[in-house]
């Protein structure tokens, strides 16, 4: 890599860990050229399909710690 390369990752090494993430975010979306311009839509309008169910009481809420539980024991599985 080139000297400029080393100098921008060294500076956003320093960076705190919410700029990092948004300088993630930001680059990822730079590179990711098949952007659906109506996944931002999709997802809005599936939130409030889950929200309502949840109003209704079709659908059951789940602590967050049992959400982040059930994802790792997910992607743990999957990766062994």
């Amino acid at each position: 890599m080139s000297a400029h390369f080393d100098d921008i990752e060294r500076q956003a090494r320093l960076l705190p860990l919410k700029e990092k993430a948004a300088l993630a975010r930001v680059l990822i979306e730079e590179l990711d050229t098949s952007i659906d311009v109506d996944a931002e839509k999709l997802w809005i309008d599936e939130a409030q399909r889950r929200y309502d169910a949840y109003l209704k009481g079709e659908l059951e809420a789940l602590s967050g710690d049992d959400v982040m539980s059930r994802a790792r024991s997910r992607v743990t599985a999957k990766c062994l």
